[in-house]
């Protein structure tokens, strides 16, 4: 008799993260997870999303034993300062204005809870290298993509990859599906080693 399939349930309600997890065409669920994303206001941007990811994977305390609950954070690093969301159109291109012409560093990480058993976790980070750009530029680049959701106030699977010079990765962590919000070579990892591989789900 074959094992019965885990149940899967990604902590997120961002759309971006739902879309990537589609990709893999395995039967999962999405929730709002249970996590106040501004508890740690002292935390390095890294520390930082490895650990809005764990406690977002940890979060749902009522999924059944056995469950594998995946949790995502994204975090941009301007000189170890960490840019959130902005939310406005204006504030969108003050971010791009502060970014403009210098580099920062995408952070995102992932962690996968297994109800009743191990926490599993991974980080990704990508270095981002933006053009020098005029207020005019930002504006009509935030007009067009709206990126008021996005950390880092761009999205680098619309428009917002033009706004940058280069990407750099580091080899031993790079996973370019990060760069969207949810590093999907390193989950894949995360979940062999508990026991679920996609290609065989049905």
């Amino acid at each position: 008799m074959s094992p019965t399939p885990k149940r899967l349930v990604l902590a997120s309600t961002s759309r971006y993260r739902r879309a990537l997890l589609e990709r893999l065409g395995v039967p999962f669920t999405a929730r709002a997870p249970d996590c106040d994303e501004t508890r740690y206001p002292e935390k390095a941007p890294q520390d930082l999303a490895a650990t809005l990811a764990r406690e977002k994977a940890t979060s749902l305390l009522d999924e059944p034993v056995g469950t594998l609950v995946i949790g995502s954070d994204q975090v941009v690093d301007l000189d170890g300062e960490v840019l959130g969301k902005p939310h406005t159109a204006e504030a969108a291109v003050a971010q791009l204005a502060r970014l403009q012409g210098r580099a920062h560093r995408l952070v995102t990480a992932v962690a996968v809870h297994e109800v009743g058993g191990r926490t599993l976790e991974a980080v990704d980070v990508h270095t981002m290298h933006m053009r020098p750009l005029d207020d005019v530029a930002l504006r009509a680049y935030v007009a067009h993509d709206q990126p008021l959701d996005c950390a880092g106030s761009y999205r680098l699977e619309a428009r917002g990859v033009a706004l940058f010079a280069r990407v750099e990765a580091d080899p031993e962590t790079a996973d370019d599906s990060a760069i969207v919000g949810l590093p999907i070579m390193k989950l894949l990892r995360l979940l062999r080693e508990l026991g679920v591989d996609p290609i065989t789900m049905g």
